[in-house]
């Protein structure tokens, strides 16, 4: 086979340089047969007798051979070694120009040779952007896909094969193909020629390649490709077909124009009778499919609108089939479960909903079987469920009422900070104006200890951050002298002095009337701690700094004649001559503040 390649090597050569068809034609068919037996080994030998410089002459003559000097460029450039070279030689620009022909089989072995050279070849596709063969090619599918002829098969894939290998990974190059109006010309491919199983995977492959774009979602929302690919969905039976289509329906449903279009066309219906099926197997493929099914109806559920339309006032059948997931014993279902509910408690009314139609107890009930070596993704699901339900005043009693707090605190022992930062938000939102239960768990000292520890901890600013806000929360909504004890018990006093710094007003705000009430309530217990957290230099710091917004202004202010009945934090305020910094305040634009401070200026004044 070696020395008959050779010979015809040779041969090409000289019948290149003679124009003599007839053996070039012979020469290319052995170049054929050779590269079919052993691409490597005949690549590498045809780039070693350099014919690859002898090509582009031959492209450009146009005859009858020019389908099979395609055919061989295309089969060279499968090897990746091979890429480079064939940009080098100058094949890009006359394989371009033969995208002009009328010959459908130049155009066929000319798309393949063209896509082979952007295989994963940087080279490759720069070259084929300067010729500007996607534009022409992205025309040819356009025109393509106005004519029904299933001749046009072949070439309308190889064709979507190329642009794919063109821009695949690409940011730049999906982006212009996106520009090119591709998306809708792709969407009516795929509705024509559904029955055209490689077409219908090519035109997968490039939604999945394109849809990663942002840029493509409103080009995808303005088509029917929602329907299309729903249809072509409910068409398969085999797990891979299904899996292709999956792979685009995710980033799509990140959209949530296309979201609707999604529920609308039917693909809930669908992943419902997906999860059916699939719930009971333990077939590596069920379990996959079960999982992507199952996270595709929590994405869906992530758009307002679609979620609502799903919820249905709480009557909807998909409603209630996914809250049938919860108590399932597979651990997939009981996530989707709890995420899914999690979701749907986004707007108040659908949360009394559903507090008053008994998902407390379902989300009870999988957390107690979630406690001892639980999996960490439900328990931060079911918690996430729970926090969001807790929001609406009216669900706090009766979620208290339903043990919801006694749960919760099963986890505190938990070391995970995902855990742990639901689990801290959850509680916050509970005892959110509910003074038994904020007096209730802030006396609980194991609570208190846990708070105060992960109020340092530093590796998870989230965890740290929630800490500090339910420990001020536990003291402003119990206003209980037990708790403020509990608390300074505790060591939790520094750590609402540093929350008072915080860069969220929101933050430093709940700090300073937890302060504010600690001084009102045990001034004495707090005396040592307000010493040695620098209080007063930090409130000082506050009411000077002209950025401080009116109530964080107003709050320092409290403190600061709360902690006047303490000796050495009085001599601290006098010393810092607070007085200056609180006379220019009574010019203040904000009528409260002004006001407090007036009023401090007359305790400073008493005081000195």
């Amino acid at each position: 086979m070696a020395d008959n390649l050779s010979e015809a090597l040779k041969k090409l050569k000289l019948a290149s340089a003679d124009s003599a068809e007839d053996s070039v034609d012979s020469c290319l068919d052995c170049l054929l047969k050779a590269l079919t037996h052993n691409n490597a080994e005949a690549s590498e030998k045809i780039q070693e007798m350099g014919v690859l410089p002898l090509l582009p002459g031959l492209l450009a003559s146009q005859s009858p051979c020019t389908p099979k000097v395609a055919n061989v460029i295309a089969e060279v450039a499968k090897n990746e070694l091979m890429r480079g070279p064939c940009v080098e030689a100058g094949l890009v620009p006359p394989l371009v120009q033969l995208l002009h022909s009328k010959d459908q089989e130049v155009l066929l072995q000319t798309g393949r040779a063209l896509g082979n050279i952007c295989y994963d070849s940087h080279e490759g596709r720069s070259a084929v952007d300067q010729a500007g063969g996607a534009q022409i090619v992205a025309g040819h599918i356009k025109s393509l896909s106005q004519n029904t002829d299933q001749d046009n098969g072949k070439l309308l894939t190889v064709f979507c094969g190329m642009l794919m290998n063109y821009s695949n990974e690409n940011d730049s190059l999906q982006a212009q193909l996106i520009n090119m109006g591709v998306i809708p010309t792709l969407v009516k491919l795929l509705g024509l020629n559904s029955h055209n199983t490689a077409l219908t995977e090519m035109c997968l492959i490039a939604f999945g390649n394109l849809a990663e774009l942002e840029s493509s979602k409103e080009q995808f929302a303005s088509t029917n490709v929602a329907e299309e690919l729903v249809r072509l969905f409910q068409k398969q039976a085999e797990h891979e077909k299904k899996e292709m289509i999956f792979e685009v329906l995710a980033p799509l449903a990140e959209n949530d124009v296309i979201k609707l279009q999604l529920v609308d066309a039917g693909l809930v219906e669908c992943l419902l009778d997906v999860v059916a099926n699939t719930v009971d197997s333990e077939r590596e493929e069920d379990v996959a499919q079960l999982k992507t099914a199952s996270d595709l109806m929590v994405l869906l559920l992530l758009g307002d609108e679609s979620m609502q339309k799903l919820f249905e006032g709480g009557k909807g059948s998909v409603f209630q089939r996914v809250l049938s997931w919860v108590p399932s014993h597979n651990h997939q279902l009981q996530l989707a479960g709890a995420l899914a509910i999690a979701n749907f408690a986004r707007n108040d009314g659908n949360c009394i909903h559903m507090v008053e139609s008994g998902i407390v107890q379902k989300l009870l009930e999988l957390l107690d079987r979630h406690v001892e070596e639980g999996n960490v993704t439900v328990q931060h699901a079911a918690l996430s469920a729970l926090r969001n339900l807790a929001i609406p005043v009216v669900n706090k009693a009766k979620m208290l009422s339903a043990g919801v707090s006694e749960t919760v605190l099963k986890f505190l022992p938990s070391e995970m900070p995902p855990v742990q930062f639901k689990l801290l938000g959850t509680l916050r939102m509970l005892i959110d104006t509910q003074a038994d239960a904020a007096d209730q768990l802030g006396t609980n000292g194991k609570l208190v200890e846990r708070l105060v520890e992960w109020c340092e901890a530093k590796d998870h600013a989230g965890v740290m951050g929630e800490s500090n806000r339910l420990l001020s929360a536990l003291i402003r909504h119990s206003k209980s002298k037990d708790v403020v004890k509990s608390v300074i018990q505790g060591a939790g006093v520094k750590h609402l002095v540093t929350m008072a710094t915080s860069e969220h007003m929101i933050m430093q705000n709940e700090a300073l009337v937890a302060l504010g009430l600690i001084a009102g309530l045990d001034l004495v217990a707090a005396e040592k701690d307000f010493v040695a957290s620098s209080l007063v230099q930090v409130l000082h710091k506050l009411l000077s700094d002209e950025r401080s917004a009116p109530e964080i202004k107003y709050n320092s202010m409290i403190i600061i004649c709360a902690v006047l009945g303490s000796e050495p934090l009085q001599k601290e305020v006098q010393d810092l001559e607070f007085i200056n910094v609180v006379s220019k305040l009574r010019s203040h634009e904000n009528k409260t503040v002004s006001h407090q401070a007036s009023l401090t200026e007359q305790r400073l004044t008493a005081q000195s």
